[in-house]
């Protein structure tokens, strides 16, 4: 599995042997992003290749952090293994730029670090002090010509079907004028992450073999607007989740998903709408055996708590108040302050449950997935609607088939120990898709693969 390409927020390091060139790119990435991530053991062109970890491994790291970056930076630094390697993660965030390694302060370029003059660094500090307003208010650096046109039109189109905006396309800059989101020829940050956004917004996307973050099963990450991002987040909880076919007699069958889908939504949206946009940090959904976190950066109000705006009659606390304006007019958000009551009437409604954690630099929608039952009326029957095959499956004939998917060589041994199952039990699941005719061996034992048959085969 490929981690994918290094880029301006993340860095990849054989070993530790490569400590010294790993903390210059985390002070690069710190002066121009904030932040960003490091991982030790995977090749740059994002193969892992592993290597051995101890307990001084991990103390060499953090000790290097603490006596060559300045000013003081505290990594979230962790063992993770990918591909069943060894590899170290490491996460830093700060706010206090211009930093330095070994006395110098450097810049990201693409997947590059390159010192900074003096007269560059001069003006990286005077930047720095310069007063800042609301983020999504102020100008950005794109213009009107960057927008795109299909998503000012289809942003439009939506805002007028839904009844919350009562005037026609003509031109960009008259509609982006109308919408108050331009100075000039200048866009503002919030007209930057709705109609452009491909540049600076990332979201990441994993699934892991059990509870915690250790073993990778799958990890993606996109880029684009906030609207595709939504997209491309829903449709890989979609893909990666339980549905239930239920034969009630009617002449369509009602496929019904482990975690209500309106939900999901509702938290994804306000997981942009609510963000922290100056944090390197991006947008996350991680998929674990028996939960859906959603992750934004961005504290939670102080001083309030969740149930305040789910029970009580808080007034919504907007970071993006334009943001927030523009999404209410597409129903992207209902109205402020009703998005965590919404998302857990949902929940009861479907007798799932979930949890709002108010994390140091941001904030997670939980949704905990029901047992691998998943089984609630009499004519219903314990199944999942596969996406790639289209076929029905029990669920761990599902997750096996999800591992295969991502991994074409994996063993009933490897297979078993991404599952927590024993390696006779993963080759019952394998024996099982073959006399479904789902999968296919190709080649010969030792080095041949799985394939997925195509449903028009």
């Amino acid at each position: 599995m490929s981690m994918g390409k290094e880029s301006e927020k993340l860095e990849y390091k054989k070993t530790t042997a490569e400590l010294k060139e790993g903390l210059i790119s985390m002070v690069a990435m710190l002066n121009k992003h904030g932040g960003g991530e490091l991982y030790f053991g995977i090749r740059n062109d994002g193969t892992p290749m592993g290597f051995n970890i101890s307990e001084k491994t991990i103390r060499d790291i953090s000790q290097g952090v603490a006596n060559h970056i300045e000013p003081k930076i505290f990594p979230k630094i962790t063992e993770v293994f990918i591909d069943e390697k060894s590899c170290i993660h490491v996460e830093f965030l700060g706010d206090d730029a211009p930093y330095f390694a070994y006395g110098r302060a450097y810049i990201r370029v693409a997947d590059e670090d390159r010192v900074l003059s003096p007269a560059e660094l001069e003006n990286f500090i005077n930047k720095k002090n310069e007063w800042r307003g609301v983020w999504d208010s102020g100008l950005s650096d794109k213009t009107i010509a960057d927008i795109d046109e299909n998503v000012l039109k289809e942003y439009l189109e939506r805002a007028n079907r839904v009844g919350r905006i009562n005037f026609t396309y003509t031109t960009k800059e008259d509609v982006l004028n109308k919408l108050k989101l331009t100075v000039g020829n200048k866009i503002n940050n919030a007209a930057n992450v709705l109609f452009i956004g491909s540049h600076m917004l990332e979201i990441q996307m994993a699934i892991f073999a059990g509870t915690e973050r250790l073993t990778f099963i799958d990890i993606k990450r996109e880029s684009g607007n906030v609207k595709s991002l939504v997209e491309a987040a829903e449709k890989f909880i979609q893909s990666n989740i339980r549905w239930r076919v239920v034969l009630d007699g009617s002449l369509q069958r009602k496929e019904i998903p482990e975690i209500p889908m309106d939900a999901v939504r509702e938290a994804l949206f306000n997981s942009y709408c609510h963000r922290l946009y100056t944090s390197s940090q991006n947008n996350e959904i991680t998929i674990f055996s028996n939960r859906i976190e959603i992750y934004n950066p961005g504290t939670f109000p102080e001083g309030h708590t969740p149930q305040d705006f789910i029970e009580g009659e808080e007034r919504s606390i907007k970071r993006n108040p334009t943001l927030a304006q523009l999404m209410y007019y597409t129903k992207d958000i209902e109205s402020f302050g009703t998005g965590l009551k919404r998302i857990a009437l949902a929940c009861e409604n479907a007798n799932v449950k979930y949890e709002f954690r108010l994390l140091k630099n941001g904030f997670a929608v939980v949704f905990y997935r029901p047992d691998e039952n998943f089984i609630t009326t009499e004519k219903s029957t314990d199944v999942v609607l596969n996406d790639v095959t289209n076929v029905v499956l029990n669920k761990m004939e599902n997750d096996a088939l999800v591992v295969i998917k991502n991994n074409p060589t994996v063993t009933a041994e490897q297979l078993a120990s991404l599952l927590s199952k024993s390696a006779r039990t993963a080759q019952r699941y394998l024996d099982s898709l073959q006399k479904k005719n789902i999968i296919r061996r190709v080649g010969a034992k030792k080095d041949g693969r799985w394939e997925i048959v195509r449903n028009d085969e």
